[in-house]
């Protein structure tokens, strides 16, 4: 089972359901318990950062993240969940996960702020599980106004250019990160979901 945190910030049936088209058995919950329980670990990306994490300190959901992480659960992060893994956010001036070293800053500059609509990743590690039957050049839909300033490139496994280029997906032994929405990415989003369930049952 995937356990899809949910920190009241938003519709997160996208992703629900895009999870479950792909064949996984998904659970939406605020529920520590369910978080310890589960096989993997989805946090979907809605809301601010500042806000996302003080209600997920609230609920005691950010100690159940770290320590499915630590358990070697798979982690997937999306948007803003992808930013949460850093150290700090620089939306509410809030620490972060801390489980991928790193800052969350605001875009500096970019035809348009917020980043919205598809955009192009360009693969870094292309052997990489996340990317299987992906091209290293596929097309995404991004939503965001903030991005990773990783410490340093260990575990960046794709960029981005929107005015510079910034660390658009962070793959490591046990967590993935997508600054785009794979569940609002058509077939290559699709293929990326896929890859998380079959990396899950490895």
């Amino acid at each position: 089972m995937i356990a899809i945190i949910d920190y009241g910030a938003g519709n997160i049936h996208s992703i629900e359901k895009a999870l479950e088209h792909v064949g996984a058995q998904v659970q939406v919950t605020d529920d520590p318990h369910v978080v310890a329980q589960a096989q993997a670990v989805v946090l979907p990306g809605v809301g601010s950062g500042g806000s996302a994490m003080a209600r997920m300190t609230t609920q005691r959901l950010d100690n159940a993240i770290r320590e499915a992480t630590f358990q070697g659960k798979p982690f997937l992060g999306i948007c803003l969940g992808m930013q949460l893994l850093a150290d700090h956010h620089a939306e509410g001036e809030v620490a972060g996960l801390g489980l991928f070293r790193g800052t969350v800053r605001r875009i500096p500059h970019g035809p348009k702020i917020p980043h919205m609509g598809w955009n192009q990743i360009q693969s870094l590690q292309p052997d990489q599980p996340i990317f299987v039957d992906i091209p290293a050049d596929a097309y995404f839909y991004f939503a965001h106004s903030y991005y990773v300033e990783p410490q340093d490139q260990n575990g960046v496994a794709a960029v981005t250019d929107y005015g510079s280029p910034y660390c658009s997906v962070i793959a490591t032994d046990q967590v993935w990160g997508t600054q785009f929405h794979p569940e609002k990415s058509g077939d290559v989003g699709m293929q990326l979901l896929k890859n998380f369930v079959k990396w899950m049952k490895q």
